[in-house]
């Protein structure tokens, strides 16, 4: 897939007051700093797309955008930012929960994952009652230029593995680089195939 056009096309905080047009919605969530809005550049190839920041939780809505006029790729306030009040975690939550679970458009959640680290109790538990809840998700590691081929596949098998132990089978997984542009094709490919099927 090609992404020929790509624009902002709302925010809300309740899936009621998402775009009204329905189409396809592909969305990204993750902790805190994990580089979600990076990410999202790259795949659509504007660096100014959605809003970056190196201060963790800067997304507080639900961003819709319109992409090729036909789907919508939408960005997700990040969950897990320990240095919110517990009120403010709270709302956040809230607005992750109302899209996640109301959204009958949603196909796919990426769920992003820092390549760096193990994955962390946090993303474990979140993905988890996705799989409760029966919300179709993916994985993707993130900043994966920030460690050498070794290293990285190792960290990537430690968090797999450590998933492993309560899933019997995990879903996509996507290795990418906001920097290097890696990834982006995979994961395009794939949101593609998922919209050719009937």
């Amino acid at each position: 897939m090609k992404i020929t056009d790509a624009k902002f096309a709302g925010s809300s905080t309740r899936v009621s007051g998402k775009p009204k047009r329905k189409l396809p919605e592909f969305a990204f969530i993750g902790r805190s700093n994990v580089g979600k809005s990076s990410l999202i550049n790259m795949l659509t190839g504007n660096g100014r797309l959605a809003m970056t920041s190196s201060t963790p939780g800067k997304t507080k809505l639900v961003n819709h955008f319109l992409i090729n006029d036909r789907w919508y790729l939408v960005d997700l306030p990040g969950y897990g930012y320990a240095r919110m009040g517990q009120k403010g975690r709270g709302e956040l939550q809230a607005v992750i929960s109302d899209y996640i679970l109301g959204s009958e458009e949603l196909r796919t959640l990426f769920v992003l994952v820092d390549s760096r680290y193990d994955i962390t109790p946090i993303d474990i538990g979140f993905i988890a009652e996705l799989g409760e809840k029966g919300i179709p998700f993916a994985l993707v590691f993130t900043k994966c230029d920030k460690l050498g081929p070794v290293a990285l596949q190792a960290q990537i098998e430690q968090s797999c593995s450590i998933l492993l132990r309560d899933w019997e089978s995990l879903p996509p997984v996507f290795v990418s680089s906001a920097v290097k542009k890696q990834g982006r094709d995979e994961i395009l490919k794939y949101i593609d195939e998922i919209l050719s099927l009937k």
